[in-house]
């Protein structure tokens, strides 16, 4: 009898020896509680508590911890957005104060996270509020800088960190957002018919330039070829009267009639008028009561070449 006394005295000790053993997992804090009023913390590892005195009060994560957010704001000009949030937070540290704070300020996770949710919606239907609805799709970073300068004063009284509030979506009513689209096609349209403006004026500068230069390249030309040709035609001139004095002096020696040297040119003059003269009509007189009347005004137009020699 007193063998079994004796065994339920020690599996007696031996439960509650067990029963103030506390294992606390990675990334928690134990809260501890002596008959209801705090006590102590525990941190992860194998711990002790006095058994049925202590009680284990709450378990806190101190890992980080998100929630999305759905929710609507009126703009200045009345305007109804649509947001669709992330929000990031943590508890601050791992120091007891902040771990009693986050403990004992909410009676569980499902107030502290609807508190929360208020308070972020709040802050951002508050600043949308000042808002037109044509910036707010520009104030995305000074929404979040505006949300967390706004509650991290009332989250660190409860213990908590907001580390970071991303704005995935910003929508509009389906009216607002077909005339926005109206707005950024009619911009868009805008900027090409003036880049295209842009670009043909651009075009036909250029085209302008390269036009002018072209005429100024030619005119160049033709004025140093109409000088080569003047050149040319002087110098033809002045070979052919030197070839001519010379002819008609030699004829002269020789008793001959220079007369010969103007009938070989009219001749000739015919001969390159029926060679060269591409279908055109030109009418000689080739009676020899002509050619002498020709013979003679040439003869004469020697004669006043000479004299101004």
């Amino acid at each position: 009898m007193d063998i079994i006394i004796h065994f339920w005295w020690v599996l007696l000790v031996l439960f509650v020896f067990f029963s103030g053993l506390v294992t606390v997992t990675q990334g928690n804090i134990a809260v501890v509680t002596l008959f209801g009023k705090y006590q102590r913390i525990l941190r992860p590892g194998l711990n002790f508590k006095i058994p049925i005195i202590e009680q284990v009060f709450r378990t806190i994560s101190i890992q980080n911890r998100s929630v999305e957010l759905e929710f609507q704001a009126v703009t200045l000009d009345q305007a109804n957005v649509y947001f669709k949030s992330m929000l990031l937070y943590s508890v601050i540290n791992q120091e007891e104060q902040t771990i009693k704070n986050v403990a004992f300020k909410f009676i569980s996770d499902k107030d502290l996270m609807q508190a929360l949710i208020r308070t972020v919606e709040g802050s951002i239907r508050g600043f949308v509020a000042t808002k037109k609805q044509a910036e707010i799709l520009l104030l995305r970073r000074e929404i979040v800088e505006f949300v967390k300068e706004q509650i991290d004063k009332s989250l660190e009284e409860w213990g908590y960190h907001l580390q970071d509030l991303q704005i995935n979506d910003i929508t509009f009513d389906q009216v607002i957002m077909e005339s926005m689209s109206k707005v950024v096609a009619s911009n868009n349209l805008k900027a090409a018919a003036e880049n295209e403006g842009q670009a043909l004026l651009i075009t036909k500068t250029k085209a302008a330039q390269a036009e002018g230069n072209a005429i100024k390249i030619s005119a160049e030309a033709e004025k140093e070829a109409a000088r080569l040709r003047g050149q040319g035609v002087a110098l033809f001139r002045e070979e052919v009267a030197r070839g001519m004095s010379e002819a008609a002096e030699q004829m002269k020696r020789a008793n001959l009639d220079t007369n010969v040297i103007l009938f070989s040119m009219w001749t000739e003059a015919i001969k390159n008028f029926a060679e060269y003269g591409k279908g055109n009509v030109i009418f000689l007189d080739g009676s020899p009561e002509g050619m002498e009347k020709t013979m003679q005004q040439i003869i004469g137009m020697m004669k006043i070449k000479e004299n101004q020699l």
